[in-house]
């Protein structure tokens, strides 16, 4: 039996400036702001969503528990842990104060309201003492809200959403802060920021790419209502397959020359590629939403062939539904 929560819009954004000589010198941004997305349909009931043993303790703590999902969603795929940052909790606990105050979802704050800590992420950022530097920084933010008070099953659902997930998994990323506020209905606010700065973190290895749902991964789910996410990764459908996706360092442009996704034994499944939305035709990351809702307790096989900085990248895994 499905459980679907009240959801407000999930919203996903960010921001990088490269300087660093490794990647060719330069600058540049690229900026997913507004980016708003959805939960499953097919969402388990709360204090459901531990897969395993390894999953974290449950603390009820919905800003701790959120960054402890995230971070173990992120050793699952293959990418370097995100620690926490005092500086940067404060800019995301004053965010979702912000956004409870005012009872809305955004990523920008508006001056004179109630709770104004910074226009954009990078001045909340700055407010906080957190100091980007120059030599070569990035940094995201993903919100949500719910009447779901579980920190795992909030972020759980922010990866579930595509164009959140491209944030989230962010190999480079090397901190992260998160924050929480609950409204006198019960209504849950939970942001989640991430920066390296002083250049970018180790990553993942050059020429090299990470996958989602990682090999082997059971209990997947098997659906993703698209409707909601703006920009809406599959227009003119809301029920679709659950996103695969592919990711490489935040200065590693990948380009993608086959995608797919079968069931075992079966035909490949009609597709919608899905990049990072943004200013730049580097692309770091891709991924394929399946057209259809996927099949339940089955066995898919992925392949990917493609480059990463230029470099051929093949790969084939599997999932298996729940």
């Amino acid at each position: 039996m499905s459980y679907v929560p009240r959801w407000r819009p999930l919203i996903a954004a960010l921001v990088v400036v490269s300087t660093l000589s490794a990647c060719g010198g330069g600058g540049g941004d690229d900026n997913n702001g507004g980016i708003v997305g959805t939960p499953v349909a097919n969402t388990p009931s709360p204090g459901t969503v531990a897969p395993d043993a390894s999953a974290p303790a449950l603390t009820n703590n919905i800003a701790v528990d959120g960054r402890n999902w995230i971070n173990y969603r992120r050793s699952q795929l293959g990418v370097p842990a995100v620690t926490e940052n005092a500086l940067i909790n404060n800019a995301a606990q004053g965010h979702s104060e912000y956004l409870r105050t005012n009872n809305l979802m955004s990523h920008d704050q508006v001056a004179g309201r109630p709770g104004f800590t910074g226009a954009t992420l990078g001045d909340r950022l700055k407010a906080a003492g957190y100091n980007l530097g120059t030599s070569g920084y990035a940094y995201g933010e993903v919100i949500s809200g719910t009447t779901n008070s579980s920190g795992f099953f909030m972020a759980e659902e922010l990866v579930t959403a595509i164009y959140h997930r491209f944030v989230m998994f962010e190999p480079k990323f090397r901190e992260i802060g998160t924050g929480a506020a609950t409204a006198s209905n019960r209504y849950n606010y939970f942001t989640a920021d991430f920066a390296t700065r002083n250049g970018f973190g180790p990553g993942i290895a050059a020429n090299a790419i990470v996958t989602w749902p990682f090999s082997g991964q059971t209990q997947v789910t098997p659906n993703f209502m698209s409707d909601t996410e703006q920009p809406d990764p599959v227009p003119n459908q809301n029920e679709v397959g659950y996103p695969i996706s592919v990711h490489a360092n935040i200065d590693a442009p990948v380009t993608v020359q086959t995608f797919t996704v079968r069931p075992r034994g079966g035909a490949n499944l009609q597709v919608q590629p899905v990049y990072p939305s943004g200013g730049t035709s580097e692309r770091t990351a891709a991924a394929i939403v399946p057209l259809a809702p996927l099949r339940a307790a089955t066995t898919y096989d992925v392949s990917f062939t493609g480059t990463v900085n230029g470099a051929p990248v093949t790969r084939a895994w599997s999932f298996t539904t729940r």
